[in-house]
């Protein structure tokens, strides 16, 4: 499932640039030019919201705190203010970061990745998830079907969690060992097809249901 990000701007320019940029790096962008819009849009439950502080009619402060009501994902102000006192504010009203006006296009990608990360890592802590007959706890690394356990090594849990925690995302076998192996993983790609055929013979020992698809010419996604 690709990850949702809410950009607000009364800016139409900026919105454009900030939209084909995350829609490039595979978001699932949603937009807004102003405050009564961008409360209207934050139903769709983003992941990360971008917005912009100096608006007409309702600003980026108080839209902050409208949402701040009903989603807990990171909000970043986009804004040319940079006094101390701005950013307090900015902070009480429930903004997680700043991105200071002109910004550069790779630091604000880089700036919403770490967002993500740490919101994800926080999700991991305390995430139970249920997919029918199977329970993952992230926390405590785990596996059951029906109630029985399903013992997998580190790597196969790595590739489960990887996979479960974004359904329906086609991940490529570069990129399964590149996350969970590291880059400078001693193996190759053709190490992810033996773990998935191993995670497989597992899970097929407990239910009937293929967990782990395979999208052929592309890779692997969750079946949930």
């Amino acid at each position: 499932m690709r990850e949702k990000i809410l950009i607000v701007d009364d800016e139409k320019g900026i919105v454009d640039m900030l939209k084909s940029h995350f829609e490039r790096q595979s978001f699932q962008v949603y937009t807004a030019y102003n405050g009564m819009e961008a409360l209207k849009q934050a139903v769709c439950d983003p992941d990360i919201v971008l917005l912009d502080i100096n608006m007409p009619e309702m600003d980026g402060l108080a839209v902050c705190q409208r949402i701040r009501e009903f989603i807990t994902c990171p909000i970043l102000f986009l804004t040319a203010r940079i006094e101390s006192a701005d950013k307090i504010i900015g902070f009480q009203a429930g903004a997680d970061d700043y991105i200071v006006k002109p910004f550069d296009l790779d630091e604000l990608g880089a700036r919403v990745a770490a967002h993500l990360r740490r919101e994800q890592r926080r999700q991991y802590n305390r995430a139970v998830r249920f997919f029918g007959e199977i329970t993952i706890d992230y926390a405590a690394r785990t596996i059951s079907i029906n109630g029985e356990s399903v013992s997998m090594s580190k790597r196969e849990f790595d590739i489960v969690e990887l996979l479960s925690l974004n359904p329906g995302q086609v991940f490529d076998r570069e990129r399964i060992y590149e996350t969970v192996w590291g880059i400078d993983g001693d193996g190759n790609s053709d190490t992810v097809m033996e773990h998935v055929r191993k995670i497989r013979a597992k899970l097929t020992a407990h239910t009937l249901h293929s967990y782990i698809e395979t999208v052929w010419g592309c890779g692997y996604k969750w079946n949930g």
